[in-house]
């Protein structure tokens, strides 16, 4: 019987004495812990305060990462200097259409390899709140069967942080299909990053 290759990880990347922020980011920066950094340009990191009261947690860096949750944080009255936002997956999956590189979701295989990542930066910011927007961060951390649409909002026990709260993500409220649904869809994420303020 052949034997099975292991599930590829960034685990052996991770420091294991005392990292630091910058230290995480150094030795990710090196990652080859999955098959995505070949595609992609560089490792995308976390950003923020290394003991931030509040950890944003997306799906993955987008094309042009600018971390566009920083207005929206700010909307709900958290201070963004509280806060560190950063990704399930550090390397940006995509497609080819035209000159263009589309969005891919990452699989669950790509989600596990990175894990190691956002455990080691929940580690070491040790955040009052999680935050996680959409449903592969939420899942990523909170169990595959976790559902965003019937949990959105409320807080759910977690060993992760004191106040663990899953929204969408601010990418969704760009798809809305028109400006009114974007305005509503923006409202009640703003109201959901609120209840989040209001314990901080």
């Amino acid at each position: 019987m052949a034997t099975r290759e292991p599930h590829p990880s960034a685990a052996p990347f991770v420091p294991a004495v005392r990292p630091t922020l910058q230290g995480l980011r150094e030795a990710a920066a090196g990652c080859t812990g999955c098959h995505l950094y070949q595609r992609a340009t560089q490792t995308v990191f976390g950003e923020g305060e290394a003991h931030a009261r509040v950890m944003l947690v997306g799906e993955q860096p987008g094309n042009d990462e600018d971390l566009s949750g920083r207005p929206f944080v700010e909307e709900a009255g958290i201070d963004r200097r509280q806060a560190y936002v950063t990704n399930a997956v550090k390397h940006f999956k995509w497609e080819p259409r035209g000159k263009r590189r589309i969005h891919a979701k990452p699989n669950a295989a790509e989600i596990a390899a990175c894990r190691p990542w956002l455990d080691a930066e929940i580690s070491l910011i040790q955040p009052t709140a999680l935050v996680c927007l959409g449903a592969t961060a939420a899942q990523a951390l909170l169990g595959p069967r976790f559902r965003v649409t019937q949990e959105r909002g409320r807080f759910v026990p977690s060993s992760l942080a004191r106040y663990v709260l899953a929204t969408v993500h601010p990418s969704a409220l760009l798809r809305a299909p028109d400006e009114e649904t974007r305005h509503r869809e923006m409202r009640r994420f703003v109201e959901d990053l609120r209840v989040v303020a209001e314990v901080l």
